[in-house]
């Protein structure tokens, strides 16, 4: 089952996580979640099993 494991504000900001998770070996994917505003948020997306694993990176390399 896929789980959210980051909300990205912005294509950019969300392409750039999954490059950095998929460097480190993760299996991720992002869809769009919802416009507020101008801005258009994106969830990163990642097997449920690899989640903690992901979180520990994000938070690792600051993140969040």
């Amino acid at each position: 089952m896929w789980t959210v494991v980051y909300l990205a504000v912005g294509k950019n900001a969300a392409m750039k996580i999954i490059n950095i998770l998929e460097n480190e070996g993760f299996v991720v994917k992002t869809q769009f979640f919802a416009k507020d505003g101008e801005e258009e948020l994106y969830e990163i997306l990642a097997p449920e099993f690899e989640a903690k694993d992901i979180q520990k990176v994000l938070y690792e390399m600051g993140i969040i």
